[in-house]
């Protein structure tokens, strides 16, 4: 009798952890992590979703200090954040610029000429990506990480640069709105 309710009390626990973990078109994100000695929460997750046919290209989880649905206060707060990629596709590294262009275009303030060098700087980073593989970025008060595959390729300093990096997920022209709902946890 012992066994069957230690096994059941087991298995009730490993499942709630599954429940606790977040999951979208089968990506499944732990719901916290620690960065740099400070646990950070998984605030939401979106679907990044590409051309009129609505093509899934990746899975983007948000993680905060503090949960937050308003897209400015995490914008402007100096908390710990992460923005975790899982690619549900392949893309080539030029498909990623090109959107990292296109996507600073539309949410730096104008003119956005400061930017320029340390954009070249996160295109530099870029690798061709298949399915399953993962890019993330740490955003720290005076910089963001960011890693490709799960390796740190460097770090790309200015909370201006971390600001209009995270704007283009969480600013005025996100790729879709659903990616950006998502991450706020709106959906």
């Amino acid at each position: 009798m012992t066994r069957i309710l230690c096994a059941t009390t087991l298995f009730l626990i490993a499942l709630s952890f599954n429940v606790l973990a977040g999951e979208l078109k089968g990506v499944s994100l732990p719901d916290q992590t620690t960065i740099e000695g400070k646990t950070v929460l998984l605030n939401g997750m979106g679907l990044r979703e590409a051309t009129m046919l609505k093509v899934a290209v990746y899975v983007a989880g948000l993680y905060l200090e503090t949960k937050s649905s308003d897209p400015q206060a995490i914008l402007d707060s100096d908390q710990v954040k992460r923005l975790d990629m899982r690619f549900v596709r392949d893309v080539k590294a030029g498909q990623m610029k090109d959107a990292w262009k296109e996507s600073f275009e539309k949410n730096c303030p104008k003119p956005c000429t400061a930017m320029q060098e340390r954009l070249s700087t996160l295109n530099s980073y870029m690798a061709d990506l298949q399915h399953g593989d993962t890019m993330a970025f740490t955003f720290l008060p005076d910089r963001v990480e960011v890693h490709v595959k799960g390796k740190v390729m460097g770090s790309i300093s200015g909370k201006d640069f971390s600001k209009i990096l995270l704007m283009t997920w969480l600013g005025p022209h996100p790729p879709n709105k659903g990616l950006k709902e998502g991450m706020l946890g709106k959906k």
